[in-house]
């Protein structure tokens, strides 16, 4: 099987979430992709989050008609921080060796991979899918001491859309995928900003996800400009 591993806070999840993971899966050929919400996640110390309880709620809410999505708790079960090497290992043990794992995140969350616990092993444990960002290059790449050394014509031509993937292998099996996606300017910090103002969420949110925060009272008393996808 090909698996895609997509993590984050969801925080909350929204469209931008699934188109991401409607890219990556078709043009990967994923057989399905896993949805992790996180549960303590390291890098998101100054972000206020929703009980993770209506996180993983919200999360499985939004792929229910989607079958080739899955919600995996790996991480909301753990009673401390979760990292994504930790998790990586735990599903390589859950599928087993005939399971290929693609791990996917956004540029501008890859560009920061080298502040991760044990970043260097999580390259050699799973294929990365690196998805475009509004706001970051493709070229940034090529500073990155994680990776080795990248041409930078491809590069230039993913970011020019001039072609709309990059395969490149990396040491130990392991590939880099870049991919090249229509961009999509909803952020969850901008949404619980709305929310919070009581402003329109028109065309941000699935209607479900929508009617559960609105239900459950979440985000009313987001203030700060915060950062967030």
């Amino acid at each position: 099987m090909r698996i895609g591993l997509f993590g984050g806070t969801f925080n909350p999840i929204h469209r931008c979430h699934l188109e991401a993971a409607n890219q990556s899966r078709r043009r990967l050929r994923l057989d399905c992709i896993l949805f992790i919400p996180s549960g303590d996640p390291p890098h998101k110390t100054n972000v206020s989050l929703a009980p993770a309880t209506h996180r993983l709620e919200m999360v499985r809410l939004a792929i229910r008609d989607h079958p080739a999505f899955k919600l995996c708790e790996v991480e909301m079960r753990r009673p401390t921080k979760s990292y994504s090497i930790d998790t990586v290992h735990e599903l390589q043990k859950e599928f087993g060796p005939a399971a290929e794992l693609f791990f996917i995140i956004g540029l501008d969350a890859f560009l920061e991979l080298h502040t991760w616990k044990q970043a260097p092993e999580l390259l050699r444990a799973c294929h990365f899918i690196v998805l475009g960002r509004p706001g970051s290059t493709f070229l940034s790449l090529t500073k990155m001491s994680l990776l080795p050394k990248l041409d930078r014509t491809p590069l230039t031509a993913l970011d020019t859309q001039r072609t709309l993937q990059v395969d490149i292998p990396l040491p130990g099996g392991m590939s880099l995928i870049l991919l090249s996606i229509p961009p999509c300017y909803v952020s969850a910090s901008d949404i619980r900003q709305r929310i919070a103002q009581h402003l329109s969420l028109s065309n941000l949110l699935p209607t479900s996800i929508e009617s559960y925060i609105l239900d459950q009272h979440l985000y009313r008393q987001e203030k700060a400009n915060r950062t967030g996808i």
